[in-house]
């Protein structure tokens, strides 16, 4: 069995004092957010082996802050930074994942961007957890987690419609859950 965490980067600020897109930094909330849904990540294994984060300023922020919140409870996965991760498309997200089987990770997580991260997620998920596909079917939102579970033991044979939608978190259901 094979897991892929797509993470979407949390709330950011409107604009970066660069001017540049991929300079925008995470805002209080985006902050917030990040460090919650690490705490979740850090309570519900499997944990990822592989963590492949965008380049862009807020995709590793939301990392940075999420594995501060988590690292007492887990292993350190492998983590590597990759350009293409920032603007990918669905083909391009599963061709990254696809070659991370050189690597032999059980469990990958994507750390990126919309629309690319939200199409990939409806693309994949064949089946699974219906109030989540419902709750991701128009928006993978700021900090929202999508976990897919593939019955196979190599990343290359992982493809559209095959996989299972088995969790879907985001701080707002977190906060309705806990009833904040």
């Amino acid at each position: 069995m094979r897991r892929l965490m797509l993470w979407r980067h949390a709330k950011t600020e409107t604009d970066a004092p660069s001017g540049q897109d991929h300079d925008r930094r995470l805002d209080e909330r985006g902050r917030r957010d990040a460090a919650e849904m690490g705490s979740w990540i850090g309570r519900h294994p499997p944990f990822p082996d592989l963590v492949l984060v965008s380049t862009a300023v807020r995709a590793q922020q939301t990392w940075d802050l999420a594995w501060l919140a988590m690292k007492d409870r887990i292993a350190a996965p492998r983590v590597e930074l990759l350009d293409e991760l920032y603007g990918a498309e669905p083909t391009q997200l599963l061709k990254i994942v696809r070659l991370a089987e050189a690597q032999a990770p059980k469990q990958i997580m994507l750390v990126g961007h919309n629309p690319g991260m939200h199409e990939l997620a409806m693309m994949l998920a064949g089946s699974g957890d219906k109030p989540a596909r419902k709750a991701i079917e128009d928006n993978l939102p700021t900090a929202g987690l999508a976990i897919l579970d593939f019955d196979t033991d190599d990343w290359t044979d992982i493809g559209f419609r095959r996989g299972n939608l088995s969790r879907f978190v985001s701080p707002k259901l977190l906060r309705q859950e806990s009833g904040d």
